[in-house]
């Protein structure tokens, strides 16, 4: 499944190369047709962030303080973990935790 991950607000720098934009291949697990957004963050953590995992991932979940988007929607209103996403969905991680 085809996707486009956005990492903004600093999460970027957790990433490989620390780059924002991301277009991703990310299949589905064996015998089932579709991505959740729990299968995505368990394929992130395991292919994209490079170093201190725990200031985007607590648990199977983002951490506190961390938005997520689905196509533009709060995933909280999309399913949050059990979200189904669909090919060419766009997700955002923006970290709302900044240091003052």
């Amino acid at each position: 499944m085809h996707l486009t991950l956005e990492f903004g607000g600093g999460l970027e720098l957790l990433l490989k190369d620390s780059v924002k934009l991301h277009h991703v291949d990310v299949k589905p697990k064996s015998g089932e047709d579709n991505v959740t957004m729990r299968d995505l963050l368990t394929w992130v953590k395991g292919n994209l962030i490079k170093e201190r995992p725990e200031m985007f991932i607590k648990g199977d979940s983002v951490r506190p303080g961390v938005l997520v988007l689905i196509n533009d929607c709060d995933w909280e209103l999309c399913g949050n973990l059990d979200a189904e996403l669909e090919e060419k969905d766009v997700v955002v991680f923006i970290s709302t935790l900044h240091g003052g």
